[in-house]
């Protein structure tokens, strides 16, 4: 089992799609590894498992915790931690928080949401050996409310601007969020290195969805979202039979019990 480096992800532009999930725990990863590319400790563990409204009450000590289990149970995946809202302001700040995330997790990279703001951030970190993997489109960590973009001219060329000036600063790739099919064309066509979509449609280089939304576990899932298997009905099932099974005095059984 070859482990997946960041050069092995940049070849793949334009010759073999690349596949991502999150994970935020010791069971997740260990199946997400034998099969992604990459592997991305989300900051959207915030709602996925403590039931926050937002991204950006999560911070970076609780993200610490779980991308050390999701690393440490990986063996070929690149493992990215998602830097938390307002840990990387300014590239002294993003520097002393990536570097501190690197050291304690091992991950191989971290990512940043954000544009033409924040390019320099980018560029200081790559040019002190911390890949960065990008992100355009929509922004949870400061957008106000879950909304497609890219439908109008304006909105069209300040993305292409974001994603183009991302590209060049050093990311080795690109999260591309809930932006219309044509954008997400043109951003993948433009730019030279790999495009990463969520809801940005198939014509990204890869894509990446939230473990939990796929696999039914989330209530809510938005359009772009398809559900593999709806987990919530089988683990609901499993409950209700063993609250019977307790209930009734089934459970536990002579078979479950020491002699």
């Amino acid at each position: 089992m070859q482990k997946i480096t960041i050069k092995k992800i940049l070849n793949k532009k334009n010759k073999s799609p690349i596949a991502c999930l999150t994970a935020y725990s010791k069971n997740t990863a260990q199946v997400a590894d034998k099969y992604c590319d990459i592997i991305l400790v989300g900051d959207s563990l915030g709602m996925v498992l403590y039931g926050m409204k937002t991204t950006r009450d999560v911070k970076i000590e609780t993200m610490i915790l779980h991308a050390k289990a999701v690393k440490k149970s990986t063996k070929k995946s690149l493992v990215v931690f998602d830097m938390p809202y307002k840990t990387y302001p300014n590239k002294l700040a993003a520097y002393k928080n990536a570097k501190k995330v690197i050291k304690l997790t091992k991950c191989d990279a971290v990512k940043l949401e954000g544009g033409t703001k924040i390019v320099n951030i980018i560029k200081y970190l790559v040019k002190r050996k911390i890949p960065v993997m990008g992100h355009i489109g929509l922004l949870p960590q400061t957008s106000k409310k879950f909304k497609v973009k890219g439908k109008n001219s304006i909105q069209k060329n300040k993305i292409l601007k974001d994603a183009l000036a991302v590209s060049k600063s050093g990311a080795f790739a690109i999260v591309v969020e809930c932006v219309v099919e044509n954008l997400a064309k043109t951003i993948t066509r433009k730019v030279l290195i790999p495009t990463i979509g969520i809801g940005a449609s198939k014509y990204c280089d890869g894509q990446i969805l939230v473990t939990e939304d796929m696999l039914g576990l989330n209530d809510v899932s938005p359009k772009f979202v398809k559900k593999y298997v709806n987990l919530n009905k089988i683990v609901e099932k499993s409950i209700k039979n063993y609250v019977k099974d307790v209930k009734m005095k089934r459970f536990p059984s002579t078979k479950y019990a020491y002699k």
